[in-house]
């Protein structure tokens, strides 16, 4: 059941201030952090600019692939709720959990089953599982039928090529979250537009379901 959505790669102000205030604002809105192949990549200085708006009743989260010790501690001050963690093992998402008191959004990859089945080894550090394509920074999908018969015991959040306007009853039977980015832009800029019509969307079926 579809209870909330997550706008990531936000990179501008303006973007930022529309979706917080926004009537039906996303659960959390993501920004990349120490992914520089990404055209949503949001150096420091811009972070320490973005993240001064009040977040409302928003979470902020800090997307990060395999992060090392450097970019966890310059943003560290900033006031992420949640850090989405990309290509690291238990351990090393455990390590970084205990010392910067986050909660955690395990990214897994998809492309079969088995790689589904990989949310197992976070069960003790992760408080949401992300199940997304394997495209990083390119837009793709992957088979979200693949989750359908899994039994989870964290909230899931599903990623991948996920356009503005889907109809979102299609992932509502195995989804908790929808977790959208480049299909809220149009040219490579986050759209308005479309974003009104995706938060819109998200709350109808939230009411429906």
């Amino acid at each position: 059941m579809i209870n909330g959505s997550k706008i990531c790669g936000i990179s501008d102000l303006d973007t930022l201030n529309f979706i917080i205030n926004h009537p039906y604002p996303p659960q959390f809105i993501g920004f990349i952090c120490n992914y520089k192949k990404s055209s949503r990549y949001v150096n420091i200085e811009k972070l320490n600019e973005l993240l001064t708006l009040d977040k409302k009743k928003s979470y902020f989260v800090a997307v990060l692939v395999k992060p090392d010790g450097d970019i966890l501690e310059k943003i560290k001050h900033l006031p992420f709720d949640y850090y989405q963690i990309y290509d690291c093992t238990p351990d090393e998402i455990k390590k970084i959990k205990q010392k910067y008191n986050k909660k955690i959004i395990t990214a897994l990859t998809i492309k079969d089953l088995k790689d589904v089945e990989k949310y197992k080894l976070y069960r003790n550090i992760s408080d949401i599982y992300l199940f997304d394509s394997k495209g990083y920074e390119k837009s793709e999908s992957f088979d979200h039928s693949l989750l359908k018969n899994v039994q989870f015991d964290k909230e899931v959040m599903i990623a991948g090529n996920i356009q503005f306007d889907d109809n979102l009853e299609n992932v509502a039977e195995i989804a908790d979250i929808i977790d959208i980015s480049g299909g809220l832009e149009t040219s490579g800029l986050k759209d308005k537009s479309k974003i009104e019509i995706f938060l819109n969307n998200v709350n109808k079926i939230k009411n429906e379901t």
